[in-house]
């Protein structure tokens, strides 16, 4: 018998303390859960906004989700999602061992999001 993964993407973004900073970020939420709407998409901060990682994941597993994906909304991979993110997943690892954890990488590294910013660069000064 086949097994059904209930999966998550999760878009991991810094956080700030101004919080419209997070809009863009809820926009794009919604556009992904809108384009897939089979998963569950939601929304985590590294740090000043919440929910935070940790707190969202008990969340996903309440809600039954096994399979995790996770985005860092990031435009480098810098230590952030070098070192922190990792420290963070293995954590979560331990506590949950039956989740299993993909972390992609930073979306400003994707040659496709950087085309598209390229795009809107030069589109400012038209």
């Amino acid at each position: 018998m086949a097994t059904t993964q209930k999966r998550a993407l999760v878009l991991f973004a810094h956080g700030a303390r101004d919080p419209r900073w997070a809009e863009p970020f809820k926009r794009l939420q919604g556009i992904v859960q809108a384009q897939s709407p089979e998963l569950t998409v939601s929304l985590a901060f590294l740090e000043l906004m919440s929910p935070r990682l940790p707190e969202l994941v008990p969340e996903l597993v309440s809600a039954g989700v096994d399979d995790v994906t996770i985005v860092p909304v990031f435009l480098g991979q810098g230590g952030h999602v070098l070192r922190d993110l990792p420290l963070i997943i293995d954590e979560l690892k331990t506590t949950y061992p039956a989740l299993s954890f993909k972390i992609a990488g930073a979306v400003g590294e994707d040659p496709q999001v950087l085309n598209a910013m390229a795009t809107y660069c030069v589109s400012a000064i038209a």
